[in-house]
């Protein structure tokens, strides 16, 4: 209903149209922070975060958690390390959340000062403006994109200052753990942050947290859109 909204409608208008649909489910992206979370107020069926603004991306992080399970098993001696994370990052936010919950207490944010300010450490995590030093022993590594409009910017010099100071290439992923594993939420920007020799090496799970990802949508949707316990129940 994004022309609607264009046209001025607000969101409450948009709760209101849609329960006269009578859905089961509404699975919503938002460039707002909080709308999705108006709109569960407001709607009589179950409501899904696909990304609502610099807030949440909840099913990202679920996949990535469950890509991370099925290769590493526990979470708790895991050290994970995210580059490119902004500090209004939904998905950044989403991923510190989940991984903090599951019990890792060793997580880095790398990136540049202007993107990655120390700040961000109030969210539990150490900041890195160097990538090796951000990187070594990690078991996992986590590129995520950088946003054309921070390479348009005053935020960042270029693409290729970028890549040469924090992009994930096989010179600086050997500072990580021999078996660590290669994630990126996607989509990718190539020979920005990361290399492709990276993407497509042996040690990358980025095409498996795809199809985790449907996977693991169908299930939240399975779950939210079926019936409540009591009606099945009690089970």
């Amino acid at each position: 209903r994004t022309s609607s909204l264009k046209k001025g409608e607000t969101l409450i208008d948009t709760a209101m149209t849609l329960n006269a649909m009578h859905p089961d489910l509404l699975v919503v992206r938002h460039p707002q922070s909080g709308a999705v979370n108006l709109l569960a107020e407001k709607v009589t069926c179950a409501v899904l975060n696909a990304g609502d603004g610099r807030h949440e991306h909840p099913t990202q992080a679920m996949l990535d958690m469950f890509t991370i399970r099925r290769h590493k098993g526990g979470f708790a001696k895991l050290k994970v390390a995210i580059g490119g994370a902004r500090m209004h990052s939904r998905v950044a936010r989403s991923e510190i959340h989940a991984l903090r919950t599951l019990g890792v207490a060793d997580i880095r944010v790398i990136g540049p000062q202007t993107l990655v300010p120390d700040a961000f450490g109030h969210l539990g995590v150490e900041v890195h403006h160097d990538i090796r030093r951000g990187i070594r022993e990690c078991d996992v590594v986590m590129a995520l994109r950088l946003q054309r409009e921070r390479m348009e910017s005053a935020l960042l010099p270029s693409a290729r200052e970028y890549f040469r100071g924090y992009g994930l290439t096989p010179e600086t992923l050997a500072f990580a753990s021999d078996d660590a594993i290669v994630m990126h939420p996607g989509p990718m920007n190539r020979g920005v942050e990361i290399d492709s020799r990276v993407a497509d090496s042996p040690r990358s799970v980025i095409l498996q947290q795809v199809s985790h990802g449907i996977a693991v949508r169908m299930a939240v949707m399975s779950l939210l859109a079926g019936p409540a316990p009591e009606a099945a129940g009690g089970r």
